[in-house]
């Protein structure tokens, strides 16, 4: 797969990430919501180690650069 995400997206899911643990693992968040939002955060993290976001392709969106890298 070609990738379809760009630093800045790569870098602002990851920290959407860890900002949704720290509620978790701080208590704030609880329940099936915090579930449905740590399920979420993983699938965030492993986009942006892959740098592919699936749900861009049918959109044609592509936040990625060819001198991001």
């Amino acid at each position: 797969m070609k990738k379809n995400m760009g630093n800045f997206d790569r870098v602002f899911r990851v920290l959407i990430a860890v900002a949704v643990a720290i509620l978790y693992f701080t208590g704030v968040l609880s329940g099936t919501l915090a579930i449905i939002l740590l399920v979420l955060s993983g699938i965030f993290i492993l986009t942006s180690l892959v740098g592919v976001c699936p749900l861009y392709m049918p959109f044609g969106i592509k936040t990625f650069r060819k001198n991001n890298e």
